[in-house]
């Protein structure tokens, strides 16, 4: 797993690589919640080079959103792979987190 960073406007944009599982979900956890600075109101994570996620790998997705949400900010996903696609939609979190098809669409969604 790898993630890649940037900013765009006033947005954090965080890009997963390869997989998310019970291996590595701390490292995942860690890495991304190091990305996201206090001030961070808006931040999207795009998983089009994800190939697979975990239920681990979820709670971390889960535990972010709950994290800006707390500060009032926006958190979506966007790009995903059908397969990954259909575990958010089964695990229920296409209801909790906005997710949409590409980064182009996710940016415009949250006004960056």
């Amino acid at each position: 797993m790898d993630l890649v960073t940037e900013r765009s406007n006033e947005t954090l944009v965080v890009e997963a690589w390869k997989r998310v599982d019970g291996s590595n979900a701390r490292e995942f956890e860690k890495s991304l919640m190091d990305s996201i600075n206090d001030e961070d109101r808006v931040v999207v994570l795009d998983f089009e080079h994800l190939a697979y996620i975990s239920s681990a790998g979820l709670r971390v997705v889960l535990l972010t959103a709950k994290t800006l949400s707390k500060r009032r900010g926006k958190f979506v996903i966007c790009a995903l792979a059908a397969p990954i696609r259909e575990i958010f939609e089964i695990s229920g979190f296409d209801k909790i987190i906005p997710i949409h098809k590409s980064r182009a669409e996710a940016l415009s969604a949250v006004g960056s």
